[in-house]
């Protein structure tokens, strides 16, 4: 069986799979483009797709013989779900090898951004663009500081025990409160979003994105966090409403960002690349190449049980 992998990821991760299925990848190119994907997706079985490649309905009428869309990463807002599944065709993501990289990731921007790591760099790099001295650069920390988590899945839980190590207190606001014993061992605190929002130090975005969290952070959510906060979204881009996240930035409202995604990726506002209190990556949360591999064969495990009438590793519809 075939498996078109819409991008040039590393052999390795595919090694033990290649007795199973036929693996097409772009050649001297980093990626296929969606008319590429339409023009070769007729005779193939699966699709192993990435987060920057729109799967609608063409791609999944052209694809023929298609019978399961393996995506590659935990996000599968580039899919049109419900569209697969009145196809009948199943839709699996990998949830866990993202979770340590990208929480590993978040804790670091938020780091970098609150002792102005990158800010510090970038200007000593400049001719006489930065001051030395006991009362120059300073910083905020992170020790003692309130963490809010908004989305308590297995990477805010693991930012949350990063964040028990910097002995930060944790609160968090999920869909679903945590359990009591899982509260305990995080020694987190749930709260409802505004107060989240308003008692908060660091803010750390870490939820789905779907109708009921596109802009969620938004200016009211901004007007309402404590002057000062600081803001690290490793989730996805629309969550932020980007031109509020500005306009805040700009008054002083909120006291800086960290941001690995954007709300027109791989477009970034241009305000956000002049501001010395904004950290930017280019969605860079699982680039390890240990993560990518394993997502890799993730994905060919979810293909492969599939195809045996198991049940894959992890299940979208």
């Amino acid at each position: 069986m075939k498996v078109l992998v819409t991008y040039a990821l590393p052999q390795e991760g595919f090694a033990d799979y290649t007795s199973d299925f036929e693996f097409i990848f772009p050649e001297g190119k980093p990626s296929f483009s969606p008319e590429e994907v339409v023009d070769r997706i007729g005779d193939v079985d699966a699709l192993l797709s990435m987060f920057n490649l729109p799967v609608g309905k063409e791609i999944i009428d052209a694809g023929k013989r298609l019978k399961i869309i393996s995506n590659f990463g935990v996000g599968f807002n580039n899919i049109d779900i419900a569209y697969a599944k009145s196809m009948g065709i199943r839709v699996t993501n990998t949830p866990d090898p993202v979770v340590e990289p990208t929480a590993e990731l978040a804790f670091a921007l938020m780091g970098d951004l609150a002792r102005r790591v990158c800010e510090c760099d970038r200007k000593l790099r400049q001719p006489k663009a930065i001051r030395w001295g006991v009362m120059e650069n300073i910083g905020v920390g992170l020790y003692k500081k309130r963490l809010g988590i908004i989305g308590m899945g297995r990477i805010g839980q693991a930012i949350a025990r990063r964040a028990l190590a910097s002995q930060m207190e944790v609160v968090y606001h999920n869909r679903h409160q945590l359990s009591a014993e899982k509260e305990q061992e995080l020694n987190a605190i749930y709260l409802p979003l505004d107060r989240l929002l308003s008692e908060s130090d660091y803010i750390s975005l870490n939820t789905p994105l779907d109708e009921s969290t596109y802009h969620l952070i938004g200016k009211e959510a901004l007007n309402a966090m404590k002057r000062g906060c600081m803001v690290i979204n490793t989730a996805r881009g629309p969550i932020i409403d980007e031109a509020e996240l500005v306009d805040a930035l700009k008054t002083g409202k909120i006291g800086g960002a960290a941001l690995d995604v954007f709300e027109f990726e791989p477009r970034i506002s241009e305000a956000l690349l002049t501001m010395d209190n904004v950290v930017v990556v280019p969605h860079i949360g699982t680039a390890t190449l240990s993560a990518r591999n394993e997502m890799s064969r993730y994905a060919c495990e979810n293909i492969r049980r599939f195809f045996r009438g198991e049940t894959p590793l992890s299940v979208v519809v």
